[in-house]
């Protein structure tokens, strides 16, 4: 997480705050206070003047109205000793006739200007509107500031007397605000301090507030970390309190949760690993955001490589269907990436993921290998119509003779005979194609039994060609290259005999006149091989591993032509296979074919070809 800088910090905002709000309290109480401070000043001051004045005043009218005889002082000698006052507050005092000519002045220094015209306008304005003015203004000597009353005497009264001279006062007003200046000094020193006092108080008041807080901050980084075992320190019991209660409340909640959601989570991914089926999830827009193992292995693709990439795209549907198009289907289809080496069909089923507002998130896709489904049910429909067909051929065969017998056929001793040996005959071959059915049946189900003993299979062999040379109907010679030796094997005599029958009666079938079948055997590691082959016509390379299925042949019509089921083989392989062998032809078509199969053996003494 992002370290937070030091003015964006809600301790430095908080003290800040509580500072600028204290300056600003202390600041309208500063300059109220001196304002109201500084009038009260200027007040007092004006008035204690023109409390002093007013003496001045009325003994300077008593002398302008008085009248004099010689032996009277003059007039301007009387107003001197009159305006001759000692204070500090009062500069200079001035008298002034209405003809603007100064009769006196306080200023010892400044004598010299009485007797001239008093030229300041305050004076002049006085003297023209017979009124009382004052100002403060700036003395020209010394710079200070002075407080200056023109005040204009009047002979009885002012509504009916007549203006007999004017009182000009300079008083020095700079002491007030030398005096406010120092009062604001001290107001700033105390403001300093309070904003010192403000600030020390103002960190440990934000501190308060802001270290509740920082823990909390810690224990969310340690919870984005997945730590849930850290708690918050609870200060008090006020709002930060109570706040830091319930983040320890949350915290044990999302603990819960959090294991709650692993365990979930886990679960889901243990199911997913192991599933059989393919699992695909997207996104809104159908990209791959989820995959399981097994998927992987159907799409043969990594991880990395599937992960982003548009559905429609790894599934191979970008040119049928549409990401939408999924979206909205109900019903499963299938996906055939079968070669020519071997089939591949999956069947994927399509969920969507939406929400309750019915906005869409993402498309759930289950992909299944039916490859061995569409195999078995291939098998079946295949099985099914060879069943069928091998059953409608001798019934259609034997309607038509027994319906020519029916027929009057039957009296008829040159035909009759041969009509119902052809009955017979396709009567037999149905009963053994029932027959081999039932056995097939009984073998898929694993209903039956082995009944093994344990024979010397030289011998058991042996008289098994025997039994077949002496009763050929073909000039096929017989040739044995069998081993001296003796195998012994463990096997159920019946069911291996039939193995061999089938597949001796196979080479007589189609070997032709003067032909030859060889037997031979041999013995390696356990396992005993045994060997027959025949001159006959062969097999095409693409169709040898095909004559062990049910109901195959190479040459129907010649097959069904020589009476065979079409189920000898594959039933001589399920037998070899309960014996824990395994049957396989080599062949070459024109030149013959040949048939091997293996049995496990108790070795007697070793051989080889003989």
């Amino acid at each position: 997480m992002q370290k937070v800088r030091f003015f964006k910090s809600v301790q430095v905002k908080l003290v800040l705050i509580y500072v600028l709000l204290i300056l600003i309290a202390m600041q309208i109480i500063g300059l109220y206070f001196a304002k109201e401070l500084e009038q009260n000043l200027k007040k007092s001051f004006e008035t204690s003047v023109t409390d002093r004045l007013t003496l001045v005043n009325f003994s300077v009218k008593e002398e302008l109205l008085k009248e004099r005889t010689d032996s009277d002082p003059t007039l301007e000698q009387s107003l001197k000793s009159i305006v001759d006052l000692s204070s500090d507050d009062i500069k200079e005092i001035r008298v002034i006739d209405p003809r603007y000519r100064i009769l006196a002045s306080s200023d010892k220094s400044n004598q010299s200007i009485v007797g001239q015209r008093e030229m300041d306008s305050l004076v002049r304005q006085s003297i023209t509107t017979q009124t009382r003015y004052a100002k403060i203004a700036l003395d020209e000597k010394t710079r200070k500031r002075i407080w200056v009353v023109a005040t204009p005497i009047m002979s009885n009264g002012k509504a009916n007397g007549k203006e007999i001279g004017t009182v000009y006062v300079k008083a020095n007003i700079e002491r007030i605000f030398e005096q406010m200046n120092d009062i604001n000094q001290i107001l700033a020193a105390g403001t300093a301090l309070a904003l010192a006092i403000t600030i020390v108080l103002g960190i440990f008041i934000a501190r308060t507030i802001t270290k509740p807080i920082s823990d909390m901050r810690r224990q969310a980084q340690a919870m984005a970390r997945g730590n849930f075992s850290r708690k918050v320190k609870v200060y008090g019991n006020d709002e930060i309190g109570q706040l830091a209660i319930a983040f320890n409340h949350l915290t044990n909640r999302l603990q819960e949760a959090q294991s709650t959601t692993e365990g979930e989570r886990r679960k889901l991914a243990s199911i997913l690993t192991n599933m059989t089926d393919g699992v695909i999830a997207t996104d809104r827009k159908g990209k791959i955001i989820l995959i399981n193992s097994p998927a992987e292995k159907l799409l043969n693709s990594g991880h990395n490589e599937l992960m982003g990439r548009p559905l429609v795209s790894v599934l191979g549907l970008e040119k049928q269907h549409t990401f939408e198009d999924l979206i909205h289907m109900k019903d499963a289809i299938n996906l055939d990436f079968s070669s020519s080496e071997r089939p591949y069909i999956w069947r994927a089923n399509f969920s969507v993921i939406q929400k309750e507002t019915g906005f869409v998130n993402g498309l759930i896709t289950v992909l299944h290998d039916i490859t061995e489904q569409e195999k078995i049910d291939m098998e079946r429909r295949e099985f099914v119509s060879n069943v069928s067909h091998e059953l409608r051929t001798p019934l259609t065969t034997m309607r038509s003779y027994l319906e020519a017998l029916t027929e009057g056929a039957w009296q008829n001793k040159e035909i009759a005979p041969h009509f119902l040996h052809v009955t017979q005959t396709e009567t037999e071959r149905m009963i053994r194609l029932v027959t081999d059915l039932l056995q097939l049946s009984h073998m898929d189900s694993r209903e039956y039994e082995i009944n093994a003993d344990i024979v010397d299979f030289n011998r058991f062999f042996n008289s098994i060609i025997d039994r077949f040379e002496m009763a050929k109907s073909k000039n096929v010679e017989f040739i044995r290259l069998l081993p001296s030796v003796s195998y012994y094997v463990e096997i159920d005599t019946d069911k291996i005999t039939q193995v061999i029958d089938n597949i001796i009666s196979n080479a007589l079938k189609y070997s032709p006149d003067g032909g030859n079948i060889r037997f031979g055997m041999k013995a390696n590691d356990g396992i005993l091989t045994v060997m027959i082959s025949d001159d006959g016509m062969g097999i095409p390379k693409d169709n040898v591993d095909r004559i062990f299925d049910r109901f195959y042949r190479v040459d129907r019509a010649r097959a069904r032509s020589m009476g065979g089921t079409g189920l000898g083989l594959a039933i001589s392989r399920e037998m070899i296979v309960a014996h824990g062998g395994k049957i396989w032809a080599e062949s070459e078509e024109g030149v013959g074919t040949t048939i091997f199969f293996t049995l496990p053996y108790e070795e007697d003494e070793a051989g080889e070809w003989d």
